[in-house]
């Protein structure tokens, strides 16, 4: 989705970021990144820093999953879309901690 509806994301990148690159790239390059995560965890050879990278990776987004939901909570989305939007948060926890249990696994 990073590379078919940027637009969604853009408003979750935080200012601070914009004045180093635009939103666009921000998306963009985290969509770039995500990728790379999953081609890097799904090859033996780089699945222990693959699934280190995905670790961090759904760490470091978390913040932008939770303006996602408070923005979506304050929008006339439908409601399907604004539940996803929180369904989705404690979900970042499990998949940090399976991407951490798939770089202890893979010696």
């Amino acid at each position: 989705m990073h590379f078919i509806r940027s637009s969604v994301f853009e408003p979750l990148i935080p200012g601070p970021l914009r004045r180093v690159a635009s939103a666009r790239a921000w998306v963009l390059g985290s969509g770039a990144v995500e990728l790379a995560c999953a081609a890097a965890v799904a090859h033996p050879r780089t699945r222990r820093s693959g699934a280190g990278a995905s670790a961090a990776l759904f760490a470091v987004v978390l913040p932008g999953n939770v303006q996602m939901a408070l923005n979506y909570r304050r929008s006339h989305r439908p409601a399907w879309q604004r539940a996803l939007a929180y369904l989705r948060l404690p979900l970042q926890w499990p998949l940090v901690a399976l991407a951490l249990r798939v770089r202890r696994d893979s010696a």
